[in-house]
């Protein structure tokens, strides 16, 4: 196998590897997108299947908060859809992860 063909095959298993990651979500008749706040999400959406909140330290010469919020909702769309993944800090979205198909 040529080295073009070994870094193509690597690239394609990495692509098969990594969650993917997404600048929207549509839920029901809406789309939610990176920058929204926590109330516009839950407006559109309802509820989360499941809620988790953590505190992180904030990055060295950043504000003196002891602490930012980051928080991850994890979405069931239905049977065969995507599980979705979005993730809060300071209440604004920052990512939207999909991961296996809902049972």
């Amino acid at each position: 196998m040529n080295a073009a063909a070994r870094c193509a095959l690597l690239a394609a298993a990495l692509c098969i590897a990594l969650p993917a990651a997404a600048q929207s979500f549509r839920c029901k008749a809406d789309l939610v997108t990176l920058g929204e706040g926590k109330a516009a999400v839950l407006q559109k959406c309802g509820e989360p299947a499941f809620k988790d909140a953590s505190c992180r330290a904030p990055a060295p010469g950043a504000a003196s908060e002891p602490c930012m919020t980051v928080e991850e909702w994890v979405y069931n769309p239905g049977p065969g859809q995507f599980m979705t993944t979005l993730r809060f800090e300071a209440g604004e979205l920052k990512t939207i992860k999909y991961g296996d198909r809902a049972q």
